[in-house]
């Protein structure tokens, strides 16, 4: 496939066989040809633990101090006052059985986040074949199961991500968009490197942090130092 000339630019600011600061990687991005769109930062962690055991999973969320740069889009599945509550609190959908046809037969995704109370989650099981394989089935784990959907909806909207384990190993998130600017995205790769530090398993064992890398929407890789 043939690279775009923005693209051959951009690779020649990056040394492959350097790993560089956070900062200074994150000021080399900012010096790159720019699309005619704000590009998200990529963060790509692999990780030395083995997906396939449930003592080695890695997953959790975290608030990011300087938000995401996206508006996240939150479906509630609730009833009675949770409803309520939901739609007071922001949620750009909420409600209950009459939904599931719709997302099931529609094809309906115009929503990036799902939020469901307890009672909620044997209508929303219904759905576990369509919202699972898109990462979007609510989870305990991750504070989408709740009954407190004000604080769900409020942490979500402010900048809160989740980040898990691929089937290689691998933790993908985006922390922000280039316009940011460095100081902004450095924060926000650190609040998330150390989620991801303290989520180290026990059963882990040898090297955790195996590699870092960072990279924009349509841009080369960068390589992180973790020492």
């Amino acid at each position: 496939m043939k690279m775009s000339k923005r693209y051959a630019e951009s690779k020649k600011l990056v040394d492959k066989t350097k790993e560089y600061e956070i900062k200074e990687a994150l000021e080399i991005i900012e010096k790159m040809p720019k699309p005619k769109f704000d590009e998200t930062v990529e963060l790509h962690v692999k990780l030395g633990v083995d997906a396939k055991h449930a003592d080695q999973q890695v997953r959790g969320t975290v608030v990011l101090p300087n938000g995401t740069g996206k508006t996240q889009k939150v479906l509630v599945f609730a009833k009675g006052p949770k409803a309520e509550e939901a739609q007071k609190a922001g949620a750009d959908f909420v409600g209950a059985e009459e939904l599931i046809p719709k997302i099931q037969n529609d094809n309906w995704f115009d929503y990036d986040v799902v939020v469901a109370t307890p009672d909620m989650m044997g209508v929303v099981g219904r759905l576990g074949k369509v919202l699972g394989p898109k990462g979007l089935m609510p989870n305990p784990k991750s504070g989408t199961v709740t009954m407190d959907v004000t604080k769900a909806i409020s942490e979500i909207k402010s900048g809160k991500v989740e980040y898990r384990l691929d089937k290689n190993n691998i933790i993908h998130l985006g922390f922000g968009k280039v316009s940011f600017g460095s100081d902004k995205l450095a924060e926000n790769y650190k609040t998330i490197m150390n989620a991801i530090i303290k989520a180290k398993p026990l059963a882990a064992k040898g090297q955790y942090i195996k590699s870092v890398a960072i990279t924009t929407t349509m841009g080369p890789s960068l390589f992180i130092d973790q020492k």
